[in-house]
């Protein structure tokens, strides 16, 4: 298999990859894991009246998504949850839909639900509340006391030099992913919400040019 950089760890005796772009991937299920697209953010804030943010935020969260499938040759894709900013942001323009269609051809797709998109979407892939291979479990918000567990949610951030990054958290029980998507703001990792779910010496990897681990 190429190099596809990164940083690796072991979860519940997985041997797992934290990627600079805060895709996670278990090598020996080909499977790539991300967490929070929040596709469609610009167009639901211009719907509600909102901010009006530049609306490329998914062209460029669909072109790094397709860069780490075709670098990591994933099999499998699990989207963990608030792939979508709503339900009505799910209908794509026709040009993203079909972009989405051709990476999801040939692989298994699944969409996890979450807080912003917990209903079914009109889109191709299993559609689950969480999910279970082996020794470990996707879904969308950590459960206190749970062991194995791959989640998202919280949109996690490490300052490191005055600068906010996206980072994963993980210790020996679980792993909670940066947000992939774009335009997604983050909670401070010592926020007491997030410490409270990790061990004293869990560790956090920060995304950006490479995935550096540091004391958590």
């Amino acid at each position: 298999m190429k190099d596809i950089g990164g940083f690796d760890f072991d979860l519940q005796g997985v041997r797992l990859t934290a990627l600079p772009s805060g895709a996670l991937f278990w090598s020996a299920e080909a499977l790539l894991v991300v967490s929070d697209l929040h596709l469609g953010r610009s167009e639901r804030y211009a719907r509600r009246g909102g901010a009006l943010i530049p609306p490329y935020e998914t062209v460029d969260t669909l072109a790094r998504l397709d860069a780490d499938l075709d670098r990591t040759g994933a099999r499998t894709a699990i989207c963990l949850g608030d792939s979508f900013d709503d339900l009505a942001a799910s209908a794509l323009p026709e040009a993203d839909a079909l972009w989405l269609a051709r990476m999801k051809a040939g692989r298994r797709w699944i969409w996890i639900a979450g807080n912003h998109d917990p209903g079914p979407v009109d889109l191709g892939g299993e559609h689950l509340a969480e999910l279970a291979i082996g020794p470990l479990t996707f879904r969308h918000i950590a459960l206190p006391g749970a062991t194995g567990e791959v989640s998202g949610h919280y949109h996690p951030k490490v300052r490191l030099a005055g600068q906010a990054r996206p980072a994963f958290l993980t210790d020996h029980a679980r792993v909670i992913l940066p947000a992939y998507g774009t335009y997604t703001g983050g909670m401070a990792a010592e926020t007491p919400e997030l410490r409270a779910l990790f061990a004293e010496r869990a560790l956090a990897v920060l995304t950006g040019q490479v995935a550096r681990p540091v004391p958590f």
